[in-house]
């Protein structure tokens, strides 16, 4: 019997050492499992202040725009300062003008807006909707020529895109030479080129109208054809005297498209044809002529590396063998939305982005298309060909800024006037009446005193 006791009492004890064991170890577990969920919750706290210390700041710019040096800097500047960049992209024209026109009466602008310069930007009353760039010491390095372009009223409001860029006549030198053509003087020479290009099979003029805005450079690189034969047309136009259908030298331009549509030198779905699709038959030899800016070769150089240097530029003609010069477009602006919360953060954003490292940079990644216009900055040895064959004219001076530079005025349906036009909807005449109203009707919205 005290045998049967005692071997009950050890069987207690051993039932109860197992329960307490197991209960240790229960509470051991739950420890290291509530230890491994504090790390892990210490690791996502430590992520997420991480990603706190990341300020965010909005941009909403042109689709042609976003390039492989634009994209570069904004990595380093990420990395450099801890702003990072939330790309908005909108088409280019009409369409995204009045995209952006709408986004600023509405209130809902990003932080920053990459836009035109010149009479398109004071179009938009950068005064009521832009921060006041002027006490920033980033804008001393800026020239003088581009601070007139991006201010009202002695108050800058941006900062440049890139380096100034050139409308003319893009060509294919590799077909030229095949054809053995030189490059044309005159508007006439140009004329008898396309003439050999069409017989040869290949697109004399590349026309990419279903993104209108293309649709313009013929007109718009006349400009320094224009002040060079009428000196006054500039003041004139903006004081509501000159006028494109009482001036010969500017209807001129109107009258170029009409010729270009009248003797067939476009490709048959110029009309619908889109801007991609222009550069890539400018860069395959497909089309050999492309009234474009050189902005267009940076997109070239994206897709099609190997060919950008086979294209050149030459300036628009003129009728008379001894004007001969290229109009110039100032770089498109940032600008900051008066309305934004991180006014200081896209200031910073903007210091960055005109720095020599931000530069540097975008020339690594994406060349310079003209001349910048940051004081000390140089264009580099290994720049595209047709870069390099701007050189010349602007070291002779043979060089005018576009009309949008030099007066406020632009009217906004000169894209559609142009396309008209180019596709036989209206004359040379007939599209100069119209977009001399056309230019009323803006010149009255600016407040000027025309009678």
């Amino acid at each position: 019997m005290g045998q049967v006791k005692l071997n009950i009492l050890t069987l207690l004890a051993s039932l109860f050492l197992f329960i307490l064991l197991v209960g240790c170890s229960s509470s051991n577990e739950e420890t290291t499992s509530n230890e491994e969920n504090t790390d892990n919750t210490s690791t996502e706290d430590t992520e997420s202040s991480d990603d706190d210390e990341l300020t965010e700041i909005t941009l909403l710019m042109g689709e042609a725009d976003d390039t492989l040096g634009f994209r570069s800097v904004i990595e380093a500047m990420e990395e450099d300062i801890g702003i990072k960049t939330k790309i908005e992209l909108r088409p280019g024209g009409p369409e995204g003008e009045n995209i952006v026109k709408t986004r600023l009466a509405t209130g809902e602008m990003s932080d920053i807006l990459l836009f035109n310069s010149g009479s398109l930007l004071m179009a938009l009353n950068p005064e009521k909707y832009f921060v006041d760039l002027s006490d920033e010491p980033f804008v001393d390095r800026m020239m003088d020529s581009y601070k007139e372009v991006v201010s009202s009223d002695e108050k800058v409001y941006g900062i440049p895109e890139g380096s100034s860029q050139v409308g003319g006549w893009l060509y294919n030198k590799r077909v030229y030479e095949e054809l053995d053509l030189e490059v044309p003087k005159t508007w006439d020479e140009l004329m008898e080129n396309n003439e050999i290009i069409k017989e040869a099979g290949k697109v004399a003029v590349i026309g990419t109208y279903g993104e209108i805005w293309t649709s313009q450079l013929p007109i718009l690189a006349d400009f320094y054809n224009v002040q060079a034969e009428a000196p006054n047309f500039a003041e004139e136009y903006t004081a509501g005297e000159a006028k494109f259908a009482n001036t010969p030298q500017a209807q001129r331009g109107f009258e170029r498209i009409q010729e270009l549509h009248e003797r067939g030198f476009m490709n048959e779905d110029y009309t619908v044809a889109e801007y991609g699709q222009g550069r890539q038959m400018l860069a395959e030899g497909e089309g050999v002529h492309y009234p474009m800016l050189t902005q267009v070769l940076e997109n070239i150089n994206e897709d099609f590396p190997e060919l950008v240097n086979d294209i050149g530029i030459f300036p628009q003609p003129s009728d008379d063998p001894d004007i001969n010069g290229h109009t110039v477009w100032m770089p498109n602006a940032y600008l900051i939305n008066k309305e934004s919360d991180k006014v200081e953060a896209a200031k910073k954003w903007m210091e960055y982005f005109i720095s020599d490292k931000a530069i540097q940079l975008y020339e690594e990644n994406s060349k310079s298309i003209g001349p910048y216009v940051i004081e000390g900055v140089e264009l580099p040895e290994d720049s595209y060909t047709a870069v390099k064959d701007l050189v010349p004219y602007f070291e002779s001076d043979n060089v005018a800024p576009a009309l949008e530079f030099v007066s406020p005025i632009k009217g906004p349906n000169l894209p559609q006037i142009c396309t008209s036009v180019g596709s036989g909807q209206m004359t040379a005449a007939e599209a100069a009446k119209m977009y001399d109203d056309d230019v009323e009707k803006q010149a009255k919205q600016l407040g000027l005193d025309w009678d």
